[in-house]
C-alpha cells in the first residue's frame, strides 16, 4: 500500500487507515485479529482508536495483538482523549488532568510506552491553552510522537493550530480528523481549507457515508447492518433520506460502469480528494474490509469524479484550485 506524509510533519502513514469504533461491540477479537493482520499484510499501518471505542476494549484488543500477532513497529497507533461515556452519558472533558489521565490509561490498555499520534477527540469547555498544554506535555514526556485534533470545526481548527505555531517550542498540530464523504461535504467549506493553510493532514472518518454509500440501505434496513442495531441506528439514520438516496444511486451507477463496488467508488472519491491523508475504514468484518485493500492501484476517472461532485453538492473548490496551479 502506498504511503503519505501527515501534513508537513515527518510522520508517514499508509493512505488507508483502519478504524476500530466497532471493536469490542460488533466486532469480536477474532474478527479484529483477522482484519488487522490482513491490513498489515496489505501494507497498511495506521490504526485509529479511542478510549470511547467499546469503553476501552478496542485499545485492549490492539494491545493484545501487538504482543501476540504483530510487532509494535508494524503499526502507527493513533488514539484520542477528552471524550468518553460515564454513567451511561457521553461527556467531553478536555482539561489537562482529564486528557493526561486518558492518555495514561490508553497506554496501559495498549501495552506500549507511547502512541504515534494523540488527538483531542472533541472541542471542550476547558480553556484552549490548557488543552493544548496537555498535548505539549505528552510529547515532551515521550508519551506520544505527534499530536492532532478531531471533530473541530473550521475556526476551532485554525485557532488551535495558530496557538501551537505562535510560540517556539510548542508542538504543532499535524492532523485533523472529521467526517468526510459524498454524503458529508460540509467540511470542504472551512475545515479542509484551515487544515491546508496550517499544513495539517486529514483523516476522514466514515468515508463511505456511515455505510449508506454501499447501497445496502436502498430497499430497506438489513437485519445485520448498523442501522438495525440498538446502539448504532442513531448513527445511520440521518442519511436514510431522499437526498442521500440520490447520491447513493449515482455511486451505484458509477460502480457498475467501472466494474467496482459502490463502497470502492465512495472510498476512492475520498482517498484522492485534496488535503486527505488517509480515510479511516469502519469495516466490521473481513468481508467488508477486503474490497478496500484491493484498491491501491485504482483511481476514479476525472469525469466520474466531476459527476459525483455535481450530484453531491457541486464543485470541490479545493480540487478546482489544485487543478489550476
Amino acid at each position: 500500500m502506498q504511503t503519505r506524509r501527515v501534513g508537513r510533519s515527518g510522520l508517514t502513514v499508509s493512505r488507508l487507515g483502519l478504524g476500530t469504533m466497532t471493536w469490542g461491540i460488533d466486532t469480536p477479537t477474532r474478527d479484529a485479529r483477522s482484519m488487522l493482520r490482513a491490513f498489515v499484510e496489505a501494507g497498511g499501518n495506521l490504526v485509529d482508536t479511542a478510549p470511547a471505542y467499546g469503553n476501552g476494549i478496542a485499545e485492549k484488543i490492539i494491545g493484545k495483538l501487538i504482543h501476540t500477532d504483530l510487532r509494535r513497529e508494524d503499526l502507527v497507533i493513533a488514539t484520542k482523549g477528552g471524550f468518553g461515556v460515564h454513567d451511561g452519558r457521553r461527556r467531553v472533558d478536555t482539561s489537562r488532568k482529564a486528557l493526561l489521565d486518558d492518555l495514561a490509561a490508553s497506554l496501559r490498555r495498549l501495552h506500549t510506552d507511547h502512541v504515534d499520534l494523540w488527538q483531542v477527540h472533541a472541542w471542550g469547555e476547558a480553556p484552549l491553552e490548557e488543552t493544548l498544554s496537555a498535548l505539549d506535555h505528552a510529547v515532551q514526556q515521550g508519551m506520544t510522537r505527534y499530536v492532532g485534533i478531531s471533530n473541530y470545526i473550521g475556526w476551532q481548527t485554525a485557532r488551535a493550530a495558530t496557538w501551537q505555531q505562535a510560540v517556539p517550542g510548542r508542538h504543532p498540530l499535524v492532523s485533523g480528523q472529521v467526517e468526510y464523504s459524498l454524503l458529508a461535504r460540509r467540511s470542504e467549506i472551512e475545515v479542509l481549507p484551515a487544515l491546508r493553510a496550517h499544513d495539517m493532514g486529514l483523516f476522514p472518518w466514515s468515508p463511505v457515508g456511515r455505510g449508506v454509500l454501499t447501497g445496502k440501505y436502498r430497499t430497506g434496513t438489513p437485519r445485520d447492518s448498523r442501522g438495525a442495531s440498538d446502539h448504532f441506528a442513531w448513527f445511520v439514520e440521518p442519511y436514510l433520506e431522499s437526498k442521500s438516496r440520490a447520491i447513493t444511486d449515482a455511486v451505484v451507477r458509477a460502480a457498475q460502469g467501472l466494474d467496482l463496488t459502490p463502497e470502492q467508488v465512495a472510498l476512492l472519491w475520498v482517498r484522492d480528494a485534496p488535503v486527505v491523508t488517509a480515510p479511516l475504514l469502519g469495516a466490521r468484518t473481513m468481508e467488508q474490509l477486503a474490497p478496500y485493500l484491493a484498491l491501491d492501484e485504482s483511481t476514479l476517472p476525472e469525469p466520474i469524479i466531476t459527476a459525483l461532485d455535481d450530484v453531491s453538492g457541486g464543485t470541490n473548490q479545493l480540487r478546482a484550485a489544485s487543478a489550476t496551479v
